[in-house]
């Protein structure tokens, strides 16, 4: 039987791993535009820190074992007909499937606002990231500390400040920091609005501390070239424009995030994995869009295709498989703010380098849990500026910095969503919302 993954984010690779080892039989196919899987909560990095793409760019075929990679473009998906429409360079064709699981994730929502999609530019993927960093160069090209550039970041969930907090960081490292206006735009009443009340206070500290200038309550109705206008009638020029205010389905979807419930099944044979669905977990709770919903949503995910096709092949009539059923626990929080970082396990928040530290690893930790080992130990040495092997005097096998399972270390980060066995098991939002 063809088992289709259809996107490979966190949620797609983390699936066809685990159907490769529960269906040696079965044909796992993965359909991704470039063959790549991109470690989306690190991608703001880049905009500082460009070395970094190649560390959180994954080639598909060599993290997976026996899966085939289909380079194509998810056109539409029929759950009806269980057939998957793909555009690839040669045209259109056609996937037919006994199981799928639409994985694709979700896109920029820019909510119809006149000229916002034109002259904003998204963080989605590597190519943004390198635009944001291209763009903020030109913009502070002349600017003076009584002729400042002004950044303007519209949408203050994580998305929003992480890049905030990063275009000020480069700001300090590359340009007159006098010189440059960071502004984080928000129409709620608080940055981190879906948060609790002590984490939007520590990120907010942390904004305040990079120098960024947070306007809450404050809603973009429009924008052209040169400036924004603001739902309050405010005029509010600027010299370089990011949005990071929402999300929305992929295009195969319409445009739509299809309500799932807890067992993820959309119909019949096809399953919605992560942030292409609103899921509705076993208590009831909508599940908010993140990285870490999205690999624990691939377990279920999974195990019910398991069941699924396990059920038709010993040909039972009358009556469908039990199917588990997936409830959000969230273990915590992070996010980056410029050089520092705020982490939440339970009640707890910390901010500093312990946050900094549980964020490296956490990101470390993913990315050795779905085999790249190599790029969660230079992830490491990045982002805390541990030396290269190459650089170090007497290194020794054995005593490699970034490999422990210690502070800043890769640890287990079993299943990808924690960074070692020790106390901080957390993850980051990758949503806009």
């Amino acid at each position: 039987m063809r088992v289709a993954v259809l996107g490979a984010g966190y949620a797609g690779l983390t699936l066809a791993k685990r159907l490769e080892d529960a269906l040696p039989d079965d044909e796992v196919v993965v359909v991704d535009e470039d063959g790549t899987h991109l470690v989306q909560h690190e991608l703001h990095r880049v905009v500082r820190r460009p070395s970094l793409a190649e560390d959180i760019t994954l080639d598909l075929r060599e993290v997976l074992d026996r899966a085939t990679v289909r380079e194509a473009t998810v056109t539409d998906v029929d759950p009806d007909a269980a057939v998957a429409t793909l555009e690839t360079g040669e045209g259109t064709e056609t996937l037919e499937y006994d199981a799928a699981a639409v994985c694709l994730g979700a896109t920029t929502n820019f909510y119809d606002l006149p000229g916002v999609e034109e002259h904003a530019t998204p963080l989605k993927r590597i190519g943004h990231a390198h635009a944001v960093r291209a763009e903020f160069f030109t913009a502070v090209e002349g600017a003076t500390a009584t002729d400042p550039a002004r950044v303007v970041v519209g949408g203050a969930g994580l998305s929003g400040v992480q890049v905030a907090g990063e275009l000020a960081a480069l700001a300090r490292e590359e340009a007159d920091p006098d010189a440059v206006e960071v502004v984080l735009l928000e129409q709620l009443n608080s940055v981190a609005p879906a948060f609790p009340g002590n984490f939007q206070r520590a990120v907010r500290d942390g904004l305040d501390a990079q120098g960024v200038t947070v306007r809450t309550e404050t809603a973009v109705a429009s924008a052209d070239a040169g400036g924004l206008d603001l739902a309050n009638d405010e005029r509010l020029p600027y010299d370089q424009f990011v949005w990071t205010g929402g999300i929305r389905g992929p295009p195969a979807m319409d445009g739509e995030r299809p309500v799932v419930r807890n067992t993820l099944r959309l119909e019949d044979e096809t399953f919605v994995v992560g942030d292409a669905g609103k899921v509705v977990d076993t208590d009831g709770a909508a599940v908010p869009a993140s990285a870490q919903a999205a690999v624990r949503q691939a377990r279920v995910a999974a195990d019910n295709i398991e069941r699924l096709l396990d059920h038709r092949r010993d040909g039972s009539s009358g009556f469908e498989p039990r199917l588990g059923g997936y409830r959000f626990d969230s273990p915590g929080w992070l996010v980056s703010v410029g050089d520092g970082a705020v982490a939440q396990v339970g009640p707890t928040v910390l901010t500093g380098r312990a946050a900094k530290l549980a964020k490296t690893s956490v990101g470390a930790g993913y990315l050795s849990s779905v085999g790249a080992v190599a790029n969660a130990v230079d992830l490491v040495r990045e982002e805390l500026g541990w030396p290269d092997e190459a650089t170090e005097d007497g290194a020794e096998d054995g005593d490699d910095p970034g490999t422990g399972g210690g502070d800043g270390g890769t640890g287990d980060g079993s299943g990808g969503d924690g960074g070692s066995d020790g106390p901080v098991r957390i993850t980051i939002d990758d949503g806009d919302e």
